[in-house]
């Protein structure tokens, strides 16, 4: 349990209004940034207002999301934003891990430890629902769409609304970034050996964790010819060429709090700026390829067999976005994956 609210600066919540005076366009992602706060921080200024601060049963609210409708979930990240339009599913909860997947569209891994503050929102004439870390950090959003059942989304603020409606928020400062535990403290042979006998591509989390391997630190520790560096730019070559075959495939954008997952095909590339978007019907991707700092195409075995996929990275070591050929436990992995990462050209920039 966290402390809702403490004692708000009454500058900042002028600071905002002023902000968005001069650039009504201005996202509230990017305001916070430029106010040296977290998102969050910016929300609860709005308490009272436009804002509903939600009480943190998460796992009460999560399942009454399925009486909403259609809605769009979001997850994002620093340098991707993943958007979904849909049902949500009747959730699966396991303590603090929840899986949210059905025949729908909306496929969501949620680890509700990292879930700290809720708040309902209506701006502008739309209605949504954003949940936070205890850093202030975004995890989840839901926006309501034309087919939403409003009557149930007006009941779910109802019932789950804090009796605290002050503005502002208590947040946790966020600790220092964990430095990678030196190779040489590593037992580099038993993870590498852990790493050839995967029977499944979930085990790999467990993996690193188990050997105190970071995701970026195993791409270069990984078993000869398990792993390969590829053009940072690998994304748009992907994309393009999958949208160009109709070739299926999964894309996972996730935080520490949730990650979400579109399994299909993507149709409508388009290049903007530093983005590159995918903007189809029911499914919207826009990823920072500016931020993309190494690329992988990664093999892990399993019991289906070789399982490949592109991995990209941050110049921080975090993840940005994983993209698998499609596919479900029992079935083989599609050649026409293989072969489309097998084209990619290697990464020109020293691993060493």
């Amino acid at each position: 349990m966290h402390p809702a609210t403490s004692p708000q600066t009454p500058s900042l919540a002028q600071s905002w209004r002023d902000l968005r005076a001069s650039e009504p366009k201005l996202r509230i992602r990017d305001a916070a940034t430029r106010l040296g706060v977290s998102e969050a921080e910016l929300r609860a200024t709005e308490c009272g207002a436009t804002t509903v601060r939600l009480v943190d049963d998460w796992p009460a609210i999560l399942r009454r999301l399925p009486l909403l409708g259609e809605v769009m979930a979001l997850t994002r990240n620093e340098s991707a934003v993943h958007e979904k339009i849909g049902e949500y599913p009747e959730p699966e909860i396991s303590g603090p891990h929840c899986l949210v997947h059905g025949t729908g569209p909306i496929d969501l891994r949620i680890f509700l430890s990292k879930w700290a503050h809720g708040f309902a929102v209506e701006e502008d004439g739309k209605l949504s629902l954003h949940f936070f870390d205890a850093h202030g950090d975004a995890v989840h959003k839901i926006y309501a769409k034309e087919k939403t059942e409003l009557a149930e989304y007006r009941m779910l603020v109802d019932i789950f609304r804090s009796e605290d409606q002050r503005p502002g928020i208590a947040l946790t400062p966020r600790p220092a970034r964990k430095a990678d535990t030196p190779d040489a403290e590593l037992d580099v042979s038993a993870f590498q050996a852990g790493w050839r006998g995967l029977r499944d591509t979930h085990d790999f989390f467990g993996l690193l964790r188990k050997h105190g391997v970071s995701r970026l630190q195993a791409m270069r520790l990984a078993p000869a010819g398990f792993v390969r560096p590829v053009a940072r730019d690998s994304i748009d070559t992907v994309l393009n060429a999958a949208a160009a075959s109709e070739l299926p495939i999964m894309i996972f954008v996730g935080n520490p709090g949730c990650l979400q997952i579109h399994t299909g095909p993507v149709r409508k590339i388009v290049p903007m700026g530093p983005w590159i978007n995918v903007l189809d019907p029911g499914f919207n991707l826009h990823l920072r390829r500016d931020h993309v700092a190494s690329a992988f195409v990664v093999d892990k075995p399993t019991d289906d067999g070789t399982v490949t996929s592109l991995e990209l990275f941050d110049a921080h070591g975090d993840n940005i976005a994983l993209l698998f050929g499609e596919r479900k436990p029992g079935r083989p992995e599609l050649p026409a994956w293989r072969e489309l990462l097998n084209t990619l050209g290697c990464a020109s920039e020293d691993m060493s």
